[in-house]
């Protein structure tokens, strides 16, 4: 009896256990297909353009304000800091400029026969951009955090593009949300599917063993798949210049001429683009306080006008003078990128004088921060073209009237020069850089079919073209020439938009062919011939002849073969100046 009641009793306790764990084995499996199934929608909601994210994904921060971008910044970003004025203030780090030599064109049939493949447009094999591609998006899914931008390219909605940038660094997005165009709620409600995409993982390494990729860095653009592929720098220029890119294969398809250019206009609608590599002073005298700002770097000219492709501006700032470009000082405040700037630590302001980082020192800003830039930023055709050129050399004058062959000349040559910084002790030369349609590291195709059309277009609307020497008079910028203050470089540009300008006496300047002003207001007039700012003339002979060899050498190798008989006649030639 006693027995049976006990195992009775161990019974009903078996079989109490037992139903305790099948009620927990079930609660288990419930809880798992529950977790399961969230997982599984998470992957799906937060899947990136053709990225599909691991189930345990980043988190991913889309389209945040700029408040929102700055605090994420300060949060994630170890040297990140706010200047006194409120700009962001980031590093780069080890890239702290493009890397052209490390630029990739992917080779598809729909773009293979418009590149002009060389030193410029290395070609990518199709294969190789899907290796390059998956490491950017291998390391992408990796993060705790990305950082994502649904944007616009191109102001004239006949011809924008949607851009969706994906980052790791907030100042990245925050840079390219200055940079781009900002949709609208509307516009963002109703935005779709990106037409173009940039995976931003220049925090990660490229690999030098795929085919195609010589180092660490690669910069890779396919126009195939519509997306471009950064790895080994977090230079933030890389994006703004691959749309830049994408934009000079886009538009001639439509007949337009894309531009490597900044642009303003007057108040009876007059336009003037000024066409100029880094350092000539695009950003600076397109920032007029008596003319609207269009845009400061990337226009298309089309069939009704120019338009600016960015929301905003990337202006040097080494050097940067609020006395003398006051709106640009003023533009560097909340909501702006300062990128490899110092800060003054007693107080917190940026020094603009600061080379101890780099010498290409960066600032980026919305329009909105330029009181008088257009808020659409679209304009008519221009009434006046401008190639700016530094000329370090001093020999070139401060200004110059251009026949339709010379401006084709100027601008396939693309012609500047500079002074490279001194290193381990050798002296600093002038070195010329002749880089074609002012714009050479961007063209997709050959630097003569953008010339035929600026050229078409220019006589179509009856544009006059100047060259406007920034650069240096009087002697060489490497023996302690002084360079052409910017009060009359401004003079010059105030008298060519007056019109006063066009109606000078003029000379020619010999050898080179350049018509010259006699007389400019506000210009004294012996910097208007640079033969009379010069005191040696034995000097000012052997810099002549050591420039036009360099231009001629130039022109020999790169165009010659190509080129007409008027085009050739705009190619300078060495006459020895008796006197000064």
């Amino acid at each position: 009896m006693i027995f049976t009641q006990i195992s009775g009793f161990v019974f009903s306790v078996l079989l109490f256990s037992v139903s305790r764990v099948l009620m927990c084995m079930l609660c288990c499996c419930l809880l798992y297909f529950s977790l399961f199934l969230s997982l599984h929608f998470a992957q799906v909601f937060f899947s990136l353009s053709k990225v599909i994210l691991p189930t345990m994904g980043p988190i991913i921060h889309k389209n945040l304000n700029s408040a929102e971008l700055v605090q994420w910044a300060l949060k994630l970003e170890k040297d990140t800091k706010l200047s006194s004025r409120g700009a962001l203030c980031v590093l780069s780090y080890e890239k702290t400029g493009r890397s052209p030599r490390d630029k990739r064109v992917v080779d598809t049939a729909d773009v293979h026969d418009n590149v002009d493949w060389g030193n410029v447009n290395i070609k990518l094999s199709e294969d190789s951009f899907q290796k390059v591609k998956k490491i950017a998006t291998d390391f992408l899914d990796s993060r705790e955090h990305l950082f994502v931008m649904d944007l616009f390219a191109g102001h004239d909605e006949r011809y924008r593009l949607k851009v969706r940038v994906i980052t790791t660094r907030p100042y990245h997005a925050l840079f390219m949300r200055d940079m781009l165009i900002r949709p609208t709620a509307e516009e963002l409600a109703n935005y779709g599917e990106p037409e173009y995409t940039i995976y931003n993982a220049g925090e990660a390494k490229a690999d030098p063993s795929i085919p195609g990729v010589t180092s660490k860095t690669c910069v890779a653009l396919n126009f195939k798949t519509r997306e471009e592929v950064i790895l080994g720098s977090e230079y933030a220029g890389e994006m703004k210049k691959g749309i830049l890119t994408v934009m000079f294969e886009l538009m001639p398809r439509q007949n337009h001429l894309c531009m490597h250019a900044s642009a303003n206009v007057g108040e009876k609608g007059d336009v003037t683009v000024f066409f100029g590599l880094s350092g000539t002073g695009k950003t600076t005298l397109s920032a007029d306080p008596r003319r609207n700002l269009i845009g400061d770097d990337e226009h298309v000219w089309t069939d009704t006008g120019v338009f600016n492709i960015e929301g905003g501006c990337y202006a040097k700032a080494i050097g940067l003078n609020p006395k003398t470009e006051e709106e640009i000082y003023n533009a560097v405040k909340f909501g702006a990128v300062a990128e490899n700037c110092a800060l003054d630590k007693a107080t917190g302001e940026i020094d603009f004088n600061d080379e101890s980082i780099c010498k290409n020192t960066r600032v980026a800003y919305p329009l909105e921060h330029i009181p008088n830039a257009l808020t659409k930023a679209v304009a008519g055709h221009p009434k006046n073209v401008i190639f700016l050129t530094n000329d370090a050399f001093g020999v070139m004058p401060p200004v110059a009237r251009l026949t339709p062959e010379q401006a084709m000349f100027w601008f396939i040559m693309g012609y500047t020069a500079n002074v490279p910084g001194v290193e381990a002790g050798s002296a600093p030369v002038a070195k010329p850089l002749f880089s074609s349609c002012f714009g050479g590291p961007f063209l997709v195709r050959h630097a003569t079919f953008y010339g035929n059309q600026l050229a078409e277009k220019m006589t179509k609307h009856n544009s006059r073209v100047w060259l406007l020497n920034t650069g240096y008079a009087g002697g060489r910028a490497d023996r302690g020439a002084k360079r052409m203050p910017l009060k009359v470089t401004r003079a010059i540009i105030d008298a060519i938009h007056d019109g006063s300008l066009d109606r000078e006496s003029y000379q020619t300047y010999p050898g080179w062919g350049l018509q010259i002003p006699k007389n400019c207001a506000r210009v004294p007039s012996h910097l208007l011939d640079p033969r009379k700012a010069w005191k040696n003339v034995d000097e000012f002979n052997s810099t002549t002849k050591e420039l036009v060899g360099m231009f001629q050498k130039s022109f020999q190798s790169r165009f010659a073969a190509k080129a007409s008989p008027e085009l050739k006649s705009a190619v300078p030639k060495y006459v020895e100046t008796s006197k000064l």
